[in-house]
C-alpha cells in the first residue's frame, strides 16, 4: 500500500522527486570559515551553493508578499517556519538546474531538519560539519570585520551558543547516521581545502587518482 502513495507523492513534487539531486549540508559556527570553503566545492566540484540566509534576505528585498511576511518575524523576533525556508531552497534548486547542493547555514536545528527530509524527501548525502574552536572563531571574526556591529565579543558569544544549542543536535543526529565529515576548521584555508577535498571529491575518482 504504502508504495502507491510514495508514487503518487512523487508525482506531485515533479521534478524535485525523479531526479533526487545530491544535497550536502554544511554546518559550522560563526567564523568557522564555511563560506570560504563552499566557495572552493563551487569552483572545483560545480556543485551550487545555496545560503538558506541569503534566499531568505533575498526574498525580503523583492518585496514579495511572501518576503513583507518574513521580514515581520524577523522584526519580531521569531523564527521563520520551516516550510518557508525550505520552499525558497525548493525553487532555487530547481531554478539552478544543477543536480549538485551544498546548502549552507540549514537546518539550524532538528525541526528543520526533520521538516526539510518530510517536505523534500531527499536526505543529505553527508553533512560537512566545520568543526573549530569558540576562541579561534572568535577570533577571526574581530579581526575579519573591524566595524561590524554585529561582530563584537558579546554578539559573537551569542552567536555560538546559539550554533551549539540548536545546530549541534542536528551533527548528532546525523552522527548517528553515519553522515557526518567532521572537518578541523581552525587549520589554515588551504589545510582546510585540501581535507574538504578528500571528502567531496567522487569515490571513481579517487580509485583512479
Amino acid at each position: 500500500m504504502g508504495s502507491t502513495v510514495d508514487a503518487a507523492r512523487m508525482e506531485q513534487n515533479g521534478s524535485m522527486t525523479e531526479k533526487k539531486p545530491t544535497v550536502v549540508f554544511v554546518l559550522g559556527g560563526p567564523g568557522s570559515g564555511k563560506g570560504t570553503q563552499c566557495a572552493n566545492v563551487v569552483q572545483h566540484f560545480g556543485y551550487t551553493h545555496l545560503s538558506a540566509g541569503d534566499l531568505l534576505r533575498a526574498e525580503i528585498k523583492s518585496g514579495s508578499e511572501n518576503g513583507t511576511m518574513i521580514q515581520n518575524m524577523i522584526k519580531e523576533g521569531k523564527i521563520v517556519p520551516s516550510e518557508v525556508t525550505i520552499k525558497l531552497l525548493q525553487k532555487a534548486m530547481l531554478e539552478s538546474g544543477n543536480d549538485k547542493f551544498l546548502i549552507d547555514g540549514f537546518p539550524r536545528n532538528e525541526e528543520n531538519r526533520a521538516a526539510f527530509e518530510v517536505v523534500t524527501k531527499i536526505e543529505p548525502e553527508f553533512v560537512l560539519f566545520f568543526d573549530c574552536s569558540e576562541e579561534e572563531m572568535e577570533r577571526r571574526l574581530l579581526s575579519r570585520n573591524q566595524g561590524r556591529e554585529d561582530d563584537n565579543v558579546e554578539t559573537i558569544r551569542k552567536r555560538f551558543k546559539v550554533f551549539m544549542e540548536s545546530s549541534l543536535p542536528v551533527v548528532e543526529y546525523y552522527n548517528s547516521k553515519g553522515k557526518v565529515r567532521k572537518i578541523d576548521a581552525g587549520k589554515p584555508v588551504e589545510e582546510v581545502f585540501e581535507a574538504v577535498k578528500a571528502i567531496v571529491t567522487p569515490k571513481n575518482e579517487k580509485a583512479s587518482a
